[in-house]
């Protein structure tokens, strides 16, 4: 029996970056970043992280077999960034993936994305156009069932547990179990300041009740005061 050992040159790079810009304009430069930081806060705490527009390198030794997804989430690896994903240093490769897509990018989008990342075994495929420019209801997704993807018709996300919704020219993140929107980081700044002018608001309130109880102590004060200077104690009143 003879056994065949591939040996992998060690001096082989995988660069982190090409020099292409990170999205074609800025509303999916905008997608891209919202969605990705959306997603991390939802799985802080878990074994899983979250790339984006980095390089998936899939095949060991062949640095020019990559691509790189606008969003990516792989679970079961440790959290926290990388310059490049490499499937066979992490052993999981992504289970979902989210492509900020255009005209100029559907036909890459749309059969060579979709193709590479069905034989990679990537579960969920998710197309968003936020220009509407060939995805009329702007938003597609696809599941892998079996080695082939087939459309999501509910736009429920099964790993993620989350339901995806078009919210203008973001994406929107609603928790199956609970219901609760996962807030983007405008939503979350708006939500602390509106906070913050409650909390003040209530400060305020609480120092105007104080000021009337003064107040009402100090006439009780001089009432008492004058009540004694007319011989009369006003401890023998109450």
């Amino acid at each position: 029996m003879t056994t065949t050992i591939k040996i992998v040159n060690p001096n082989i790079e995988y660069p982190s970056s090409d020099g292409e810009p990170l999205a074609e304009s800025y509303l999916h430069l905008y997608a891209i970043l919202t969605t990705l930081e959306v997603i991390k806060q939802y799985l802080a705490g878990r074994q899983a992280t979250l790339l984006a527009d980095q390089f998936l390198y899939y095949a060991q030794g062949f640095p020019k077999l990559r691509v790189a997804p606008d969003v990516m989430v792989i679970f079961d690896v440790p959290p926290g960034g990388r310059d490049s994903y490499k499937v066979w240093e992490e052993g999981q490769v992504p289970q979902v993936v989210f492509e900020m897509t255009s005209q100029g990018t559907q036909k890459q989008d749309q059969e060579q994305k979709k193709n590479l990342y069905e034989q990679l075994g990537i579960l969920e495929y998710w197309l968003f156009d936020p220009k509407g420019e060939w995805i009329e209801e702007k938003l597609r997704g696809y599941r892998l069932e079996g080695e082939t993807y087939q459309l999501i018709a509910d736009r429920i996300s099964q790993p993620l547990g989350l339901r995806v919704a078009v919210e203008g020219e973001l994406l929107g993140f609603y928790r199956l179990d609970t219901g609760e929107k996962l807030l983007t980081p405008t939503e979350l700044a708006e939500q602390l300041q509106q906070e913050r002018q409650r909390a003040e608001q209530e400060r305020q309130g609480a120092e105007q009740e104080r000021q009337r109880a003064e107040q009402e102590r100090q006439r009780a004060d001089k009432l008492a005061e004058y009540l004694r200077s007319q011989g009369v104690n006003p401890d023998s009143l109450s």
